[in-house]
């Protein structure tokens, strides 16, 4: 009885051993443990591209079970992305779901970067995917956040110029820190995208949530000539892409 206990307790702390191992390289971002959160044949999958990408053969993405995209379409007040268009259209041939996004930037008037998120998408989004805006930092921002009575006070200008030009309220991309730091106020009014992807979201994010972006380095065939790795999301079990749609 003594023997089996004792291998009993050597397993245990086995096991506890490598699960703080795992763990802690997934804090570190050395390890992406997401993909064993994530059942591919049962959920709906989506990506995320730019003009990172390159080519990017929607067809083939389908065939790889695929069932969502976003597209980049701007960023700031100036920036549109070069391949925006050309991904639309060939998601819309494909027969595959799309939607816009914008990065926003914290250095730029709301007002400026709705009129050329605006610009870049068009007067028509019905039957695509809900606009989206990208609240994320970049640069030395993490470093030095911006306040935050002036991220809500602009990012609202950028969501009702949006609202009031296409009739929906915008989904907005975050990660937790983020959210908990700027958005959560926000919370009721509209749907989140949220990032989590050295862990699963469960772990560090408890708020209602529409798309979780798991991976930032998987591999599909079918983007060629750029970026080797694309953005991996999966929409709620508890959500559908129809609640997600512009009628």
């Amino acid at each position: 009885m003594k023997k089996l206990l004792k291998i009993v307790i050597i397993i245990a702390a086995v096991l506890l051993v490598i699960f703080l191992t795992v763990f802690i390289l997934a804090k570190m971002k050395i390890v992406f443990i997401n993909e064993w959160f994530v059942d591919k044949s049962n959920s709906t999958i989506g990506v995320d591209i730019s003009s990172y990408q390159a080519d990017v053969d929607m067809e083939k993405l389908k065939e790889q079970d695929i069932r969502f995209v976003y597209i980049k379409a701007s960023e700031g007040s100036k920036l549109q992305d070069d391949r925006f268009a050309s991904n639309r259209e060939n998601a819309l041939k494909a027969g595959l779901p799309s939607g816009a996004y914008h990065f926003f930037s914290f250095d730029s008037p709301g007002s400026t970067q709705a009129e050329n998120f605006i610009k870049a998408v068009g007067d028509d989004i019905k039957g695509r995917l809900l606009p989206v805006v990208d609240v994320e930092y970049y640069g030395d921002k993490e470093k030095n956040p911006p306040e935050k009575e002036d991220v809500i006070r602009e990012l609202t200008v950028f969501l009702n110029a949006v609202e009031d030009k296409y009739g929906v309220k915008p989904m907005i991309y975050t990660g937790a820190g983020i959210y908990e730091k700027y958005l959560s106020d926000l919370a009721p009014e509209y749907k989140f995208w949220i990032s989590s992807l050295y862990t699963p979201l469960s772990w560090n994010y408890h708020g209602d949530w529409y798309i979780w972006q798991y991976l930032n380095r998987g591999r599909l065939e079918g983007c060629s000539g750029g970026e080797q790795y694309i953005d991996l999301n999966v929409l709620n079990k508890e959500k559908t892409l129809d609640e997600l749609t512009v009628r």
